[in-house]
């Protein structure tokens, strides 16, 4: 028998004793696909999270907001100021009446906090907008804390340091999925382990003849790998097909709330999701050996 024909026969008998003992082969399948499906939600989050920071990071701005007291001329001297410095890309002042117009604009139901009079609600401010090359440069961090102590300056909001912890929140989501997943996989390849050795008890008899008329090992445990591969890679499927289907579901429902629609804007990438079926895979052919291993199937 060549080896073609044997990976052929392992399958058939692997997909027999599957078939066979569906009840306790579900159990197993469905536990990689649970620990795969909740690594998959942490990596998708930590995924879409991440691009969102990086195009967080290409849009960054500083805004310098000035008093209240602070007239016309002192925003044209700082935004003259600002120009000058060699970080800086582009600088657009506004003045109280255009942060009024701004506000009403994108709080249409808060309006009535901003109306007109003679002692002007919002403070003047200029955005700065950042060269790509020197954010978080020393030049900038130095010109920034100078700024900070500047009279005529009451806040610097700079959105460095908010990105950062964003981006604290990333490594956080990619840690946790990391250590659950592992936990949940561990725990999925000893149940298919244990699926297997049973599985291999049950067929002591026919393993015993077998060794009688001379069959070799790799032909007595083969139709055993294939039945733990088989059983990783239907977790795997069960998985990646889990992971879509609430990735749509989100979608659909997700609307207009920030958090739903930022977490679930992208599905994984076409090689992370196969990366996703493999380790299911993998998984249940480590399962199916460890629980072979040594003299078990001798003992059976």
């Amino acid at each position: 028998m060549s080896f073609l024909q044997a990976l052929r026969s392992f399958f058939r008998d692997a997909a027999v004793n599957l078939v066979r003992g569906w009840k306790v082969s579900l159990v197993a399948v469905l536990t990689i696909a649970v620990s795969l499906f909740l690594s998959g939600v942490f990596l998708l989050a930590s995924r879409n999270l991440a691009r969102s920071v990086e195009r967080w990071q290409r849009e960054a701005r500083v805004v310098v907001y000035l008093t209240p007291q602070a007239t016309a001329e002192e925003l044209a001297v700082w935004a003259r100021r600002a120009a000058a410095e060699r970080w800086v890309q582009t600088v657009h002042p506004v003045d109280p009446r255009q942060a009024q117009e701004r506000f009403r604009s994108i709080f249409p139901s808060l309006a009535d906090l901003v109306t007109a009079g003679s002692e002007e609600p919002l403070p003047a401010s200029l955005e700065i907008e950042v060269r790509p090359a020197a954010r978080g440069s020393r030049e900038q961090l130095s010109a920034l804390a100078s700024w900070r102590r500047a009279p005529g300056v009451t806040l610097i909001d700079d959105d460095r340091e908010w990105l950062a912890q964003v981006q604290g929140l990333v490594a956080v989501i990619r840690g946790v999925g990391l250590v659950l997943g592992l936990v949940l996989l561990g725990a999925a390849v000893f149940t298919i382990g244990s699926v297997i050795r049973l599985a291999a008890f049950l067929h002591s008899e026919e393993i015993s003849i077998l060794r009688l008329v001379g069959a070799t090992e790799f032909y007595i445990r083969g139709p055993f790998y294939a039945e733990g591969l088989l059983q990783g890679t239907l977790g795997g499927l069960f998985a990646a097909g889990g992971l879509y289907g609430a990735w749509l579901l989100v979608r659909q429902r997700a609307g207009d709330a920030l958090v739903p629609s930022l977490l679930a804007a992208d599905f994984l990438a076409a090689d992370q999701l196969a990366a996703l079926v493999l380790l299911g895979t993998a998984a249940g052919l480590i399962g199916a050996i460890t629980s072979l291993r040594g003299e078990t199937l001798r003992s059976g």
